[in-house]
């Protein structure tokens, strides 16, 4: 009877060895035995083979750097050096295959997205960003043409005032001159009407 695992060409360890662990083995950094031994105490299957701790530990590995890459990017963008969940939120929800994936999922603290609808906008405010410059000559063209309107209704209003008291003027004056023509025909008529009594 030959054993297997007895004699030079059976599995067994090589004598004087080292130990090298699955993860390593695999090239990779989470735990393959841990998860081997999860598969086997959550009793999903009555076996388990030897590639599905590698193949599932690979999976978790890939979706957790691509995470944590896409939170570290969130991070820099709003220069942060520590990763919090709302740096993990933001990288799930603008990813369309892990919103997907994470759709159902709520994350503690992630808050949402900045998101304001277009209708909530006002739309005053909206235009004179939009059309700044060109909404900015028609206003100027306005208040000059209203202060130019102004100004001409104040000069014709003074200029009206100043006529009116020149006018004014002219009739005070031009009665006072009435009035001494008057006085000195009166006076030259007198002496006439004694010297024609005389004779």
């Amino acid at each position: 009877m030959s054993g297997k695992g007895a004699g030079k060409g059976g599995r067994g360890k090589a004598k004087g060895g080292k130990s090298q662990t699955k993860s390593s083995r695999a090239g990779l950094q989470f735990p393959v035995g841990r998860v081997n031994r999860f598969l086997k105490r959550g009793q999903y299957s009555k076996r388990v083979g030897g590639g599905a701790p590698v193949y599932l530990a690979a999976v978790l590995e890939y979706l957790s750097a691509e995470v944590l890459e896409l939170a570290g990017n969130a991070a820099k963008d709003n220069k942060k050096t520590r990763i919090t969940p709302r740096f993990l939120q933001l990288a799930v929800r603008n990813d369309e295959e892990l919103n997907k994936l994470l759709g159902k999922v709520t994350i503690a603290s992630g808050g949402v997205l900045p998101n304001i609808q277009a209708a909530l906008v006002p739309k005053k405010k909206a235009s004179k960003k939009a059309g700044a410059d060109g909404a900015a000559a028609p206003a100027k063209k306005a208040k000059k043409a209203k202060s130019s309107k102004k100004s001409s209704k104040k000069s014709s209003k003074k200029s009206s005032k100043k006529s009116s008291k020149k006018a004014k003027k002219s009739s005070k004056k031009g009665s006072k001159k009435a009035k001494k023509g008057s006085k000195k025909g009166s006076k030259k008529a007198a002496p006439a009407a004694s010297g024609s009594q005389e004779f």
